[in-house]
């Protein structure tokens, strides 16, 4: 069938073809080279003018495959295709550790195989269009994944964030395969009853997280929002300190304003505003104020004279000053307390008092803007996934999410139903960062790995404003960073040319279903590393539950086919035809 080699360059070589003795179609077979030195494997990418143009793909060392070549094949090599015995060391073997994909096409429906250390200790993406089988495809290599009985994942912990509940019907009988495993469903969807309403304690959201839930997009607000946290915190105490510390910041407020050169009306009349969003017992309009011999209330200070003057002007001064201590200026506050939205936003009008962000014109509009959106969320429906009535740690709330009791949970499904991208967007990227976290502090490095698998990832891991802002993506520093801590990202996408460029490229494995539009093949040929022009070709013509493969898990690049998942996730185009006719 294969005469001779008549030309090689670095990655492939073109062999002169036998006359009349091709008896079957070898495109896309595997090809051995092979002298005295060496068998190097190659793939059948072109036919054409009586050649065959063959792509090094890798080299047999000691009964091994060797991904890459760096020694080509002698001119005089003996051109073969594989054999039966061979056919393993490319598609992968059935043994521990290894985990069941689907099957080749090309060698009647063997076995392909992806190593399962090289695939889930390392982030993988899953690109193709709609319909081309993305979601059964993850179903499938997950469900294989727990009926596998050698390798037991009773351990593992995978967050999956799913924008439209598809998964639930494919994992919801996980218990089935193994008394032992555990699915729960997280949902955003009140009317879902199948499943538990997301609740996320707000105490556990950072400056960035809560710089992304109230869309700040200028450097001015993140140091409002720092200093609300801080006073939060402070207040949350709940004890003298707190009360004592609330009149020290109303106290400098009001002096600041006393000092300033307004008319005594502008002055009364922002003192009188800040009382209205910050006041104590001891600051409030009608809060007594003691004088010698006599008592006034504090809204009667404020009466002006023929003068212009306060007429109770020293009284008040002696007041106001009497509560301003100049030691908690420096005071931090002790962290780890339990507090509300509401409380976070009494904390931001203290904060914005206290600094006087409202009255600089440079930072009033800033300062407004969080002022109203925090506002805008407290009576939003979105509040209540926030609304936890206990205090609970970060390191407990993990805990609580991937075990309930005596159920270890392995997948724990978050699901987006009723709410905008945004905000999903947000919550997923909250939950990314207290993983990635929680991780960093555990005291034995990736002793509890986590996989965090987005589906339409291109959704929420976009190329976007966070390193403006924050000076990080917290989806890019997981992607660099994330690996050595056993904190792993899936990615499942229809659209890679929206995803972030840095979290591509630190993706070790692809799954590439049927996926046509020009720009993400493009993009694909760019970002993905050790991709060939032949390989991105490949995926075009791809059928259905059919793709292409490749990565450290993977010997080479392989089409393989997927089985349909049993049961199914609820991906499916609508049935018109039926719908249509009421049957």
């Amino acid at each position: 069938m294969f005469d001779k080699i008549v030309y090689i360059s670095d990655h492939n070589a073109e062999v002169k073809l036998k006359d009349d003795q091709i008896t079957f179609n070898v495109m896309n077979l595997h090809i051995v080279f092979e002298d005295k030195d060496k068998k190097i494997l190659g793939e059948v990418d072109d036919l054409h003018d009586g050649k065959a143009k063959i792509r090094f793909l890798g080299e047999f060392v000691n009964n091994r495959l060797l991904g890459g070549v760096i020694r080509k094949p002698a001119l005089d090599a003996s051109i073969r295709v594989v054999t039966n015995e061979e056919i393993p060391y490319i598609v992968g073997e059935d043994k521990a550790g290894n985990l069941l994909v689907g099957k080749s096409p090309f060698y009647n429906g063997h076995p392909v195989y992806l190593n399962v250390n090289n695939f889930f200790s390392n982030h993988f993406a899953i690109f193709g269009n709609s319909g081309s089988g993305k979601s059964c495809g993850v179903s499938r290599i997950f469900q294989n994944m727990f009926q596998d009985k050698r390798l037991f994942p009773y351990r593992s912990s995978i967050i999956l964030f799913d924008s439209s509940g598809e998964y639930y019907n494919a994992f919801k009988n996980l218990n089935q395969i193994n008394p032992n495993f555990h699915y729960r469903f997280i949902t955003t969807n009140q009317k879902n009853i199948e499943g538990e309403q997301l609740k996320l304690p707000i105490w556990l959201l950072d400056v960035g997280d809560l710089a992304l839930l109230l869309s700040a997009t200028k450097h001015a607000q993140l140091p409002i929002i720092e200093r609300t946290l801080k006073l939060v915190q402070i207040f949350a105490e709940n004890d003298s300190m707190s009360q004592n510390y609330k009149n020290h910041l109303i106290a400098k407020a009001i002096m600041t304003i006393l000092y300033t050169n307004q008319t005594a009306p502008n002055k009364r009349n922002e003192v009188f505003s800040i009382l209205t969003s910050c006041s104590t017992e001891q600051f409030n309009l009608e809060a007594p104020v003691q004088g010698i011999g006599y008592v006034r209330k504090f809204r009667e200070c404020f009466l002006i004279d023929s003068n212009g003057q306060f007429t109770e002007s020293v009284l008040l001064t002696e007041y106001v000053s009497s509560f301003i201590k100049e030691e908690y200026d420096n005071y931090e506050p002790k962290g780890n307390v339990y507090y509300t939205l509401e409380d976070l936003e009494k904390a931001l009008n203290f904060a914005l008092i206290s600094e006087g962000w409202l009255r600089n014109e440079n930072t009033y509009s800033d300062a407004i803007t969080i002022k109203v959106r925090l506002h805008s969320l407290i009576t939003s429906s979105n509040s209540k996934f926030f609304d936890v009535k206990e205090f609970i740690t970060m390191e407990q709330y993990v805990a609580s999410l991937i075990v309930q009791g005596n159920q270890k949970f392995q997948i724990v499904n978050i699901n987006f139903d009723d709410v905008d991208d945004y905000f999903a967007k947000t919550i997923t990227k909250i939950y990314t960062r207290i993983l990635f976290e929680f991780t960093k502090n555990l005291k034995d490095r990736a002793s509890i790995p986590f996989h965090i698998v987005v589906e339409e990832a291109h959704r929420y891991i976009q190329k976007d404003i966070d390193n403006e802002l924050l000076g990080y993506n917290i989806f890019d520093r997981v992607a660099k960073e994330g690996r050595k801590y056993g904190l792993i990202l899936g990615l499942i996408s229809q659209r890679p040319v929206e995803l972030s460029d840095t979290v591509i490229s630190q993706c070790s494995n692809f799954l590439i279903f049927k996926i046509n539009h020009p720009l993400d093949v493009d993009y694909i040929k760019k970002m993905v590393p050790n991709i060939s022009e032949e390989i991105v070709e490949k995926q075009k013509s791809l059928q259905a539950g059919s793709c292409l493969v490749f990565g450290q898990a993977f010997q080479v690049p392989l089409i393989v086919k997927l089985d349909m998942p049993d049961p199914e996730p609820k991906s499916a185009n609508c049935d018109v035809v039926k719908t249509w006719s009421g049957k």
